[in-house]
């Protein structure tokens, strides 16, 4: 059964910004996230909750949400180059959390 993807905002216009090969990757690999394929792997520590996509020098962070009573919902949240994702994305998650969102 396929997931049903969410991509943020933020993925949209990240994977906009690339070259065209690279984008073309990117797409392809959100779209086999529909069969929960790729080089996916667990978060851990205060990101134990997410999961990421390694696509190249890329990362995508995502998180199942609440499955539908048809197929589970990804949701893509935040993408970056793999040097620097973990960092941005936990002080955006910090904001999130003292902001009371």
């Amino acid at each position: 059964m396929k997931a049903k993807v969410e991509i943020s905002e933020q993925v949209v216009r990240f994977v906009a910004r690339q070259a065209p090969e690279p984008r073309q990757v990117l797409r392809a690999a959100l779209r086999q996230l529909e069969n929960e394929r790729g080089n996916i792997k667990p978060l851990e520590g205060e990101l134990r909750r997410y999961y990421r996509l390694r696509v190249r020098g890329f990362r995508i962070i995502f998180a199942y949400a609440a499955a539908s009573k048809t197929r589970r919902v990804i949701r893509c949240i935040f993408a970056e180059r793999r040097n620097v994702v973990y960092e941005i994305f936990e002080e955006i998650l910090k904001k999130h959390l003292l902001a009371g969102e």
